[in-house]
């Protein structure tokens, strides 16, 4: 293989893929098409076993390896979508897999991976503390060790989604990807520019993890000290120096969006298009819709995966429902006395709000004596009927705050 991925490179990556990796769906989505002005289409790597792109790329690398290596077994680092891969690849090949992740990736993607079989070692607080103790492990045990990102095979297995998303859709005229190290941009951009090289490719990366948007602003590669974001699946410091030449060669746009976007993206496509997506996965329709992206369309947005903690899916849709005005907590003082709270909870039900819980205090200090101070808990179905609900209760006397 090559320093660098060539167009034969992922097509014959392509064809060692059939049957191993689905050709996942690009689908339209009327709903964001109406949103941005210009014919949205999703193409849903979320769909793709093991739940994300990754298997493309962890499959190219692992069949190209020598029997020497297969027998000697393989070794990654990953925050989880690329362990995945990785562990799948290797139980198709019969080999040894031992992945290394940091000790903050989410608990569902930990258990999926060591499903796949892969022996799996916790190590550092993020995705380059375990690249660091994986790159040990590789020199003291012999193994091969399977690059998340900066491999030609790695980047070459990616770019098969780029032969898709042109077969599928080929009046295409601007792709979508998500960045975290650059694997899956290089692929597909290379893919994409190599044959309709008047398709825009455009990065996204989140704020607190733009690593990328500096190096490819600065033309040199920019390692950050930190990277935060929502989005753990692209949470990494440095990109690598293979992919950010990819880069700079064939992307035309990069972006950063911040996580609120992603978070309300997640909501959206939760929402609207029934899709589980995580945060690395929503990124890309995130700018979109947020107007960080200007181009022409039809364009086809990246849904890279859907290996997303359940958990923190009831946080996003509990912080959507909030920032909607769906989700509210009322305070007022009743008077301390029977049918008090009876007659304010009546006024909650004749203006339809649902209650989801009440707290009743008479003992705070700041509570007047005489009086309870009550905090209702409101789920309504938007924010003007929270102010409906409101100019209710303030007409019937109630001195009301919302919270």
């Amino acid at each position: 293989m090559k320093e660098f991925p060539e167009l034969a490179d992922i097509t014959s990556a392509a064809a060692a893929l059939a049957g191993i990796a689905h050709e996942t769906p690009l689908e339209a989505s009327a709903t964001f098409s109406a949103m941005v002005g210009q014919p949205v289409y999703l193409k849903l790597e979320n769909l793709q076993k093991t739940g994300s792109f990754k298997l493309r790329g962890a499959f190219n690398k692992i069949r190209l390896l020598s029997a020497t290596e297969k027998a000697h077994g393989v070794i990654a680092a990953s925050a989880g979508n690329h362990a995945q891969g990785v562990a799948y690849a290797a139980r198709q090949a019969g080999i040894r897999a031992v992945i290394v992740m940091p000790e903050t990736a989410p608990l569902s993607k930990v258990s999926a991976t060591r499903g796949y079989g892969a022996e799996v070692v916790l190590a550092g607080a993020s995705y380059d503390e375990a690249y660091g103790r994986a790159k040990e492990l590789s020199a003291a045990e012999g193994l091969t060790f399977v690059h998340a990102f900066d491999d030609p095979a790695v980047m070459a297995g990616q770019g098969t989604i780029g032969l898709e998303i042109l077969r599928e859709l080929p009046e295409v005229r601007a792709v979508i990807v998500p960045v975290g190290g650059g694997g899956l941009i290089a692929g597909v951009a290379k893919a994409v520019k190599s044959l309709a090289p008047q398709v825009k490719v455009i990065g996204v990366q989140a704020e607190g993890a733009d690593a990328m948007v500096r190096s490819k602003a600065a033309d040199r590669l920019i390692q950050t000290p930190t990277a935060v974001t929502i989005a753990d699946g692209i949470a990494v410091k440095a990109p690598g120096s293979g992919t950010f030449e990819m880069v700079r060669q064939y992307v035309d746009e990069m972006v950063t969006i911040d996580d609120e976007a992603i978070a309300s993206a997640i909501l959206m496509l939760l929402e609207r298009a029934k899709l589980v997506v995580e945060g690395a996965g929503a990124i890309g329709l995130a700018a979109l819709l947020q107007g960080k992206i200007h181009a022409s369309g039809p364009i086809a947005c990246l849904i890279s995966g859907g290996n997303i903690d359940v958990n923190f899916i009831a946080r996003i849709i509990e912080r959507g429902l909030v920032k909607a005005g769906r989700r509210v907590i009322l305070t007022t003082c009743v008077v301390d006395k029977p049918g008090s709270l009876q007659k304010l909870l009546s006024c909650v039900a004749a203006s339809r709000g649902n209650v989801l819980y009440v707290h009743h205090d008479r003992i705070q200090h700041d509570v007047p004596l005489g009086q309870a101070k009550v905090q209702i808990s409101l789920e309504t179905r938007d924010s003007e009927h929270t102010a409906e609900i409101l100019a209710a209760l303030q007409r019937e006397g109630y001195q009301v705050t919302i919270n």
